[in-house]
């Protein structure tokens, strides 16, 4: 099957591809890559509040998966959450937080994996991520962990997500506008039309 080729996620080739990743040494490398360079961002952060901080993590977890696809994303994110607890102290373990990690990687992965690379695409994959996980699950998770009302996290998680938004898709654009060209020459994703990331 060619490396090169960009597919549709509603076509069986697109998941087809999306598996034989788990054969291809070098998305298993990026993988591991990626859950090592996750987990120092993800011990470089800002507190904003409890259980709410501020990291630039995201940023290697979307390349990553861009790279290696939704299927690796899956085992990636639970490898990733594991080690993060392991080696962060102040990382706590909780099965929602595991399954969020791997929704993460497979959300990021749909999109931005084997597909045609846009704002568009970028904005709705960081919505989804930021306001579905992040905001959504996130503040469930911290209200059966720590005791308080859902809508205490909500608010807070609520505000920072949407004042971040806007300025975590400038930086993942233009992290992807300057490793596109790199990856691209490597053929490890597909030729873009344009050497400029289209609005949609």
């Amino acid at each position: 099957m060619p490396k090169n080729n960009i597919y549709s996620i509603l076509t069986p080739k697109y998941w087809s591809s999306a598996c034989s990743e788990f054969r291809n040494p070098r998305s298993l490398v990026f993988a591991g890559f990626t859950i090592a360079l996750g987990t120092v961002l993800s011990s470089l952060y800002i507190p904003v509040g409890v259980n709410l901080r501020i990291t630039t993590t995201f940023l290697a977890l979307a390349l990553g998966s861009m790279i290696f696809g939704p299927v690796v994303g899956l085992s990636t994110g639970l490898a990733y959450d594991l080690i993060g607890y392991l080696f962060i102290p102040a990382t706590v373990f909780f099965p929602g937080y595991t399954l969020s990690s791997m929704l993460e990687f497979f959300i990021y992965g749909i999109f931005l994996y084997r597909c045609k690379i846009s704002v568009l695409r970028v904005f709705l994959c960081k919505f989804i991520v930021d306001f579905g996980i992040h905001v959504g699950l996130g503040c469930l998770w911290s209200s059966m962990l720590y005791g308080k009302g859902y809508y205490y996290f909500f608010v807070k998680s609520l505000i920072k997500n949407t004042i971040l938004l806007p300025i975590e898709i400038v930086m993942l654009v233009a992290l992807l506008q300057v490793f596109l060209p790199i990856l691209v020459n490597q053929g490890v994703i597909p030729k873009p039309k344009s050497k400029y990331i289209p609005l949609i």
